[in-house]
């Protein structure tokens, strides 16, 4: 079956989004940019977003969420200070964002990739692994980035 692309503007996908999770459903949804590489690539990959409970939020949870300069960003959670969270995606080498815990829409799942129909979950092995390697390796991110995208 052929799929058909559709864009929206972000501001109403992100709220049909916020309402099936406000409804207790998940969300499926191919992603956008580049932020979020090398595990996860612009237009190639899904994610499964799923409701969460503020509380439950930490340090390495992927989450939709409403940045405090008023954007929509899918990134990792890097450091979490009370109600305020940090974010920043694996493919940014210096950029970092803001949220409030209440401004979270969504925590990942896991993820669709390279066109695969089984999940790779955020619980998995692989997913934990890559990313303890990842956070771990965070000064030398921009190195790792640029080799990446020399065979990329």
């Amino acid at each position: 079956m052929e799929k058909h692309k559709l864009n929206i503007p972000k501001q109403l996908f992100v709220e049909e989004v916020q309402r099936l999770i406000n409804a207790g459903h998940t969300a499926r949804f191919r992603v956008r940019g580049w932020s979020m590489r090398i595990f996860v690539e612009h237009e190639r990959d899904e994610v499964l977003l799923a409701p969460c409970r503020a509380e439950q939020l930490k340090r390495g949870d992927v989450v939709l969420a409403l940045t405090t300069e008023g954007e929509y960003v899918l990134h990792r959670i890097v450091r979490v200070d009370g109600k305020m969270l940090t974010l920043q995606g694996d493919g940014n080498v210096g950029i970092i964002e803001h949220t409030y815990r209440k401004d979270v829409v969504g925590i990942a799942q896991g993820f669709y990739r390279k066109g695969r129909t089984e999940l790779d979950s955020v619980s998995g092995w692989k997913w934990r692994t890559y990313s303890s390697i990842w956070l771990f390796f965070k000064p030398f991110r921009r190195y790792l980035l640029a080799f990446y995208r020399l065979f990329h």
